[in-house]
């Protein structure tokens, strides 16, 4: 098949799994899309067994779909920027230090965290892992998913301010989490013979500092265009070539394409932005298109997210690690995200449990097993991919459906007590 025959298979199972969902199941959509989808890949299992041949389709079908780079070079540019672009721009200028060290000392942390209590994990199974590879998960499994929770948050009333701490940490999470495990990537891939100390900070300092400054003259570029005109059309046209263009660029100078669009996109989104260069007409046209693309390539993302079921190579060592690693990536989050919170406790007047609802809130999306699929078979690529799949689907379909209640729970204790 080509890439219109897959790319036209998506989004009819997409449609068709969106309709079942809405009709049947009544749950957020991404959730909802994604637990279709693997019960129709564990159906269509099923009935392989007597007709071999729909077996054979879907996994031809999924084996076609090069997962890392449709997420990675093509659909994350436009979801982290529509993600970016209706975050709330005061609340995340406020709570902007918290933030900041959540997506960086936190994700640090949290890899080494994580890689130090697999590494044991593993051995205890007599399934040890180099610990580098190991480091390599920590990396994958650490950035959180800043679209899968953002509706959630929103229908369970989350208070503005935990809002724009978890979403904003997990935009910019995203893009640090990339550059941290594009460093242990080279690390692995060279040997740590091979590379300097100062290659790793010139390295991180390029990808970082890059991807900002872009993201930057991104922004401002849209700006000066959409400010010299009044046609919601064209302008909504400079917003696409903003994200396809940018991302593309991004790519070429080897500067961070996710960190590049998450301030692209918040540039875009910020009120001072759109009240002095769009009319009202232009806000509200680009607003729809972006909502638009957004609810498109994240049914398309989590209809393949469970569609992958089915050429995921499942052995039982692996499946003890996956499900043992659901706790410890939990716990690595709750102690990385504790000094910061208690750093800005006070003088931020964090809401009561926000250790409890940003852990439970974090989770983990299309991004890392993206990245756990661009690992070289060298790169222990096998179990790491089998055990953060598990993590994945774990943190998507039990947290995703009960982050919400927490937060209610949570919120209801606090006013009750008052």
């Amino acid at each position: 098949m080509d890439f219109f025959a897959v790319l036209t298979i998506l989004i009819v199972l997409s449609a068709i799994f969106g309709y079942i969902n809405i009709r049947f199941l009544k749950l957020p959509v991404t959730i909802g899309l994604m637990i279709v989808s693997i019960a129709f890949s564990l159906l269509v299992l099923a009935l392989g067994q007597f007709v071999p041949s729909l077996l054979a389709w879907e996994s031809a079908l999924v084996g076609q779909i090069d997962f890392q780079k449709l997420l990675m070079e093509g659909m994350l540019s436009f979801l982290l920027f529509a993600g970016a672009l209706h975050v709330d721009s005061q609340q995340l200028k406020a709570q902007r230090w918290p933030i900041m060290l959540f997506a960086t000392l936190g994700v640090v942390t949290s890899t080494f965290l994580i890689a130090g209590m697999m590494y044991t994990v593993l051995n205890l199974l007599n399934a040890g892992l180099p610990f580098i590879h190991c480091l390599l998960f920590g990396a994958l499994i650490s950035p959180t998913d800043p679209i899968a929770v953002l509706g959630i948050l929103k229908k369970a009333g989350a208070p503005r301010k935990l809002e724009a701490k978890i979403v904003g940490e997990s935009l910019f999470n995203d893009g640090i989490g990339v550059v941290v495990f594009i460093t242990i990537f080279q690390f692995a891939q060279a040997g740590a013979g091979d590379f300097e100390i100062s290659e790793v900070g010139l390295l991180f300092l390029e990808e970082v500092g890059g991807g900002i400054a872009l993201g930057l003259g991104l922004g401002y570029l849209a700006y000066y265009l959409m400010h010299t005109i009044d046609d919601y059309e064209t302008e909504v046209l400079i917003t696409l070539a903003i994200v396809m263009g940018g991302y593309l660029l991004a790519s070429y100078l080897h500067f961070s394409g996710p960190l590049a669009m998450v301030v692209a996109g918040l540039m875009v989104g910020h009120e001072r932005f759109r009240t002095s260069s769009m009319s009202e007409v232009t806000e509200t046209y680009v607003d729809k298109f972006w909502e638009l693309m957004d609810v498109l390539f994240n049914a398309i993302l989590f209809v393949i997210i469970g569609l992958e079921i089915l050429v995921l190579p499942f052995e039982r060592q692996y499946l003890i690690a996956g499900l043992l690693a659901i706790p410890l990536t939990l716990l690595a989050r709750s102690i990385a995200l504790a000094g910061p919170i208690q750093l800005f406790k006070k003088r931020l007047e964090f809401v009561p449990k926000t250790n409890l609802i940003m852990t439970w809130g974090g989770l983990r999306g299309g991004i890392s097993i993206a990245l756990a699929l661009s690992l070289a078979e060298h790169m222990s690529r096998t179990p790491l991919l089998t055990i953060t799949y598990i993590v994945v689907i774990f943190s998507i379909i039990v947290q995703g459906l009960t982050v919400g209640k927490l937060v209610q729970r949570t919120q209801m204790g606090v006013e009750s007590s008052q």
